[in-house]
């Protein structure tokens, strides 16, 4: 039997966040000088807004609320929002199928939100801002791995493209004793380490930040069921036992 798979098959969600970070990047970018600065520090998540700062920096006290969210829509340079719109497409698109819009966007959110906390648990005080979508991204990376290897395993890898809701997803329990998921998770893991002394950044402004990939990745891998639509729905074809 074929399988009639489409060339382009990104959904609502996924083209709604990127219209938004291609929108908050023009924008920015069309401002004088001390304005872009001014808008993306009041953008950006600086953990030395936690340590009495807040209101010496952009955005005030506003911004140690908003930020948690705002950092995410912005990006150092084209080379870092084309990185970030490639990962959003290749794993965004995926999890956006299977779970649907809203929960694809409370996931994202909920994410980023996570990996700004691991950021600012190992930078406490730190005055440099943290910008972009990777947190986010990661844990839509984390989200995918709890299907992924089950479409391998079952001869079904064009239902991540036509149909991932399709796909039975694996127990926490069974993801992280799952030796494929446990190698891709160290492998994530190793490049992001590596970015600390400086690989991986492949032109791009500014250092990696790998704490917030970690902690959206985790953030993901470990939370999926709670937005997972096809379980809830009752899609797949064999029991969830989260």
């Amino acid at each position: 039997m074929s399988h009639k798979e489409p060339i382009f098959n990104i959904p609502g969600g996924v083209l709604a966040t990127l219209a938004i970070l291609i929108a908050v990047h023009v924008a920015l970018s069309l401002l004088p000088p001390e304005r872009f600065e001014w808008w993306v520090l009041a953008l950006a998540f600086i953990p030395a807004r936690y340590a009495g700062f807040a209101s010496q920096l952009p955005g005030g006290e506003t911004a140690a609320v908003t930020s948690f969210i705002t950092h995410m829509a912005v990006h150092a340079d084209l080379v870092h929002l084309g990185f970030n719109t490639a990962w959003l497409l290749a794993f965004g698109s995926v999890l956006c199928a299977r779970i649907g819009n809203l929960r694809f966007f409370l996931f994202s959110i909920a994410g980023g939100i996570a990996g700004a906390l691991l950021f600012l648990a190992f930078n406490p005080g730190l005055a440099a801002p943290m910008i972009g979508a990777s947190g986010a991204i990661s844990a839509m990376m984390g989200g995918v791995m709890r299907f992924l290897f089950n479409a391998i395993d079952r001869g079904e890898g064009y239902l991540l493209r036509v149909k991932p809701r399709a796909i039975p997803s694996m127990s926490l329990i069974r993801t992280l004793t799952d030796r494929r998921v446990l190698l891709a998770s160290l492998v994530f893991l190793g490049v992001n380490l590596l970015a600390m002394i400086g690989f991986g950044k492949f032109g791009a402004t500014g250092a990696i930040a790998w704490e917030a990939h970690i902690g959206g990745y985790v953030f993901g891998l470990c939370a999926f069921s709670a937005f997972d639509s096809a379980t809830q729905n009752n899609h797949p074809p064999a029991p969830q036992l989260d």
